[in-house]
């Protein structure tokens, strides 16, 4: 027996309109993104603005303390993840460990945040936020004091033993005052640095 097929099983039907339409705005919020990679600058003063225009809705509304709150806590939560190594030293898993010795081979510091998912984490963080300030039902009144100490009191613990890490592997998760070389040496700099090995 033979199988009569329909045109409509060959080709399958087009995506509905609603959803084309939603794939070309992703399509372009995401090549945007892509075109400001380069300009941090840029980026950083934007992420500025969004910040300030924030607080001054906080500030005017006299409310949304808890919205800051959990704001602050994501916000040093991302900033661990940015200041930390991809690879933990105290775990040990070898591949890509900072060198700890002087003659361990030089490996650059890879974050496990990179700068710009730093960046972009922060700024969909403070977009949400300012809206949610627009909904009566985030505004719980609290003393707003103990929630900010609070928060001072885990950033430094938190900073702390962050910082005591880095001076512990001995790395340091920024690249100003760092040594730069260029790479371009004169031959008889490298006849004598061949020498000496």
């Amino acid at each position: 027996m033979a199988s009569t097929s329909t045109l409509a099983d060959d080709n399958p039907s087009p995506a509905p309109p609603a959803a084309r339409w939603l794939h070309e705005i992703s399509r372009r919020y995401q090549h945007m993104l892509d075109k400001s990679v380069p300009f941090i600058l840029r980026r950083w003063i934007g992420l500025g603005a969004v910040a300030s225009l924030y607080a001054i809705r906080v500030y005017f509304v006299q409310g949304f303390y808890i919205v800051s709150y959990a704001l602050g806590i994501y916000v040093l939560n991302l900033l661990i993840a940015f200041l930390s190594p991809q690879v933990d030293p105290e775990i040990g898993d070898g591949g890509g460990a900072l060198p700890v010795r002087e003659s361990d081979e030089f490996r650059p510091f890879v974050r496990r945040l990179p700068e710009f998912k730093f960046w972009y984490s922060l700024t969909k963080a403070f977009c949400i936020a300012f809206v949610l300030t627009f909904n009566a039902v985030f505004d719980v009144p609290v003393f707003w004091p103990i929630l900010l100490f609070y928060w001072f009191v885990l950033f430094s613990l938190t900073m702390r033993r962050q910082i005591q890490h880095m001076i512990r592997y001995k790395y340091v998760p920024f690249s100003f005052g760092k040594k730069r070389y260029d790479g371009k040496r004169s031959s008889a700099e490298e006849g004598a640095s061949l020498l000496k090995d």
